[in-house]
């Protein structure tokens, strides 16, 4: 009876729907993982059981900077002082074996490193902001890297990759469904998403293909203008350095030219420098935007925040999680706010915080590992700067393509002129046509690319984003199968 009582009172209708859950979240999309990817994934499992299923044997992930899961190796001197770090001291660096299977330096490097945990090892919380000691390092390096400009640890926080970091900024800036946030167009869809995310709206602002992806004041202008015309209040500006998908590093004449339009019209300025390790033309140099703001006498006069990984660079790791923003210029009370969101996460993970710490500071001249950690970072470097290369002009080789050189950064995001027909057809599919041609694209190839309608565009204008980050002897097939698979859809869709 009781059980028969039970079953009569328990809805059969579920909690959480479709139509009842939080909208923003339903509405948020985050191109890099959108449909093409899952189609991938799905054709992925179909080759295990199937393997002559597909043209290919194996799907070329090109659509994330997602760097060890497409072969490059980790850098060694790094996971051996990880490995020492998480080790317990009697199996790790207190083992009186521990010098013949690692070097000294890396055993003394996870001294320190655990020396700043206090001895509560990788398992424990750690500060809200991260580990001291780490953030101390942090800062040098900072100090370091732009000739000398002070950089107080208190305003450092250490974050899971620079995504966290973003997403907390964002939620500080965004109070209610007016407040806004320029960003890019092409963007990196982490700001979209956040945005819809937290009901907030995005303002565009358009890069000009034709001028090495450059912003213009005057473009700048029109679109805050515009924005409130339409009601939006305008509260932070978004600058990716080196550009992500678009692959420029800007001058420092640049950055300067941006950082003054802020402070003009009281709009943070988040920075977003993952990439600032990855700089290939020989004329271009990565600058800070906070040393460009110093150098223009600007530091303290409006608000700045600058983020880093440990994702991208030469490290590459982004399954560690590891990063850092530092926070310039704010009111104290508004960052204590900022640290309360923090701590109600507890912290960043410490695999993370350590990578950080090692990404930052590594082995010092004379040290036994120095000179192999310099090479294996020179390797990957130099392979990267001819992968850049090699794509971009392979992409251009292609008619109907157009692609700038990558400066910087990971990628490249060619311009593809695109058959009416086809457009027509992705029309009738409900979809647009950078879709209907990467799916074409990864059904004929194998080549999982991100479709350029994901991170915005020109209206009219149409093509995908491509990592080079797969191994160069994979990148020149995959460049082949490009050209192959352009000359097939241009055939069926004549």
């Amino acid at each position: 009876a009781l059980a028969l009582l039970f079953t009569s009172t328990v809805s059969a209708s579920p909690g959480l729907t479709l139509d009842s859950m939080n909208q923003n979240m339903r509405n948020m999309e985050y191109a890099v993982r959108g449909k093409v990817v899952i189609t991938a994934d799905s054709i992925t499992s179909s080759l295990k059981t199937n393997p002559s299923a597909y043209p290919f044997s194996k799907i070329i992930y090109t659509n994330i900077g997602n760097p060890h899961s497409v072969g490059q190796k980790p850098l060694t001197w790094p996971r051996q002082v990880m490995a020492l770090v998480d080790l317990p001291d009697d199996v790790g660096v207190d083992n009186p074996n521990v010098s013949k299977l690692f070097p000294q330096d890396a055993v003394e490097r996870a001294k320190e490193l655990k020396s700043y945990m206090g001895g509560c090892g990788t398992g424990a919380y750690s500060h809200s902001q991260g580990i001291r000691g780490i953030r101390e390092e942090v800062a040098e390096f900072i100090e370091k890297r732009d000739g000398g400009i002070k950089c107080n640890p208190d305003d450092l926080f250490l974050t899971n990759g620079a995504s966290t970091g973003i997403g907390h900024i964002l939620t500080a800036c965004i109070s209610g469904p007016s407040d806004g946030v320029m960003i890019p167009i092409p963007q990196y869809p982490i700001y979209s998403a956040s945005l819809a995310l937290l009901g907030g709206k995005q303002v565009g602002y358009y890069l000009d293909e034709n001028k090495e992806w450059s912003a213009s004041i005057e473009e700048l202008e029109r679109s805050l203008k515009e924005a409130k015309k339409n009601g939006v209040n305008v509260r932070a500006f978004v600058l990716i350095n080196p550009g992500n998908p678009t692959g420029q590093v800007l001058s420092s004449s640049a950055i300067s030219s941006v950082i003054k339009f802020c402070a003009r019209h009281s709009l943070i300025l988040l920075a977003d420098e993952v990439y600032q390790e990855n700089v290939y033309d020989p004329g271009k140099t990565f600058i800070s935007c906070k040393k460009a703001a110093t150098e223009e006498g600007m530091i303290g006069k409006f608000e700045m925040v600058s983020f880093h990984s440990t994702s991208k660079g030469i490290f590459g790791e982004c399954g560690r999680r590891g990063g850092y923003m530092e926070l310039t210029g704010f009111d104290p009370d508004v960052q204590a706010q900022i640290y309360k969101l923090a701590s109600s996460g507890l912290c960043s993970g410490i695999p993370g915080q350590v990578m950080t710490s090692l990404m930052v500071k590594g082995p010092k001249p004379g040290d036994v590992s120095y000179d192999s950690h310099e090479n294996e970072k020179k390797t990957i470097f130099d392979s990267l700067k001819r992968r850049a290369v090699m794509v971009s002009e392979g992409l251009n080789s292609i008619e109907g393509f157009e692609c700038n050189a990558a400066e910087g950064s990971m990628y490249l995001f060619p311009k593809v002129d695109m058959p009416e027909k086809a457009i027509q057809e992705a029309k009738k599919q409900g979809t647009n046509v950078d879709t209907l041609y990467s799916l074409s694209l990864l059904e004929a190839t194998g080549i999982c690319v991100v479709p350029a309608a994901g991170f915005g565009q020109e209206p009219g204008r149409a093509g995908f984003r491509t990592t080079f980050l797969p191994q160069e002897e994979e990148m020149k097939q995959a460049v082949e199968l490009f050209k192959s698979h352009h000359e097939q859809f241009l055939e069926k869709y004549k």
